[in-house]
């Protein structure tokens, strides 16, 4: 049992740093975007920066609220208007990006490895806490992408890289 509980706090803690990555990969993405991208749609059935922000957010309130005792899908969640433009303010739509990270990192932090096998509900359909918080990796790993994705697009040649620069993997030296 103790073998369990060593895994499943490392389960805990390399999740919280993989959450950690995704939001400070989208924070450096999303301050190379000028305030007109977060608005622009590649085409009329592509979301914006704007609607990928609202979109996490809701998901991450309704997910990480409460989250060992209700269903993850909360009842006033409003999905399908996360996903209309609504011209919120850049400021707006970084206080509310921020909200939804610390309700997550706030759950996240909460639980303890005893946690990691309890069963939660996630839209009347159980799942183990690891699996729950795998879905949500998966999930805003995807959405991430599609925000630097779209911020590295609107910037075109002003984009500053957020990894390794094109021409410099041969140079880099592990530690």
């Amino acid at each position: 049992m103790k073998q369990i509980s060593l895994v499943a706090d490392v389960f805990l803690q390399e999740s919280i740093r993989a959450f950690e990555n995704m939001k400070k990969l989208a924070d450096n993405a999303l301050a190379q975007a000028d305030d007109s991208h977060f608005y622009q749609t590649l085409d009329e059935e592509s979301n914006s920066l704007e609607v990928l922000i609202k979109h996490m957010h809701g998901n991450m309130l309704s997910r990480w609220t409460d989250f060992l005792t209700t269903d993850g899908e909360k009842e006033t969640r409003e999905r399908d208007g996360e996903f209309e433009s609504s011209q919120h303010s850049r400021e707006e739509l970084i206080s509310i990006w921020e909200e939804g990270w610390k309700v997550l990192f706030t759950a996240l932090h909460a639980l303890t490895p005893e946690d990691v096998l309890k069963t939660i509900q996630i839209r009347g359909e159980e799942n183990s806490v690891l699996k729950a918080i795998q879905r949500q990796v998966s999930h805003y790993g995807y959405h991430v992408g599609q925000i630097v994705f779209l911020s590295k697009h609107w910037a075109s040649h002003h984009w500053e890289t957020l990894s390794i620069a094109r021409g410099q993997s041969k140079s880099f030296k592990p530690q």
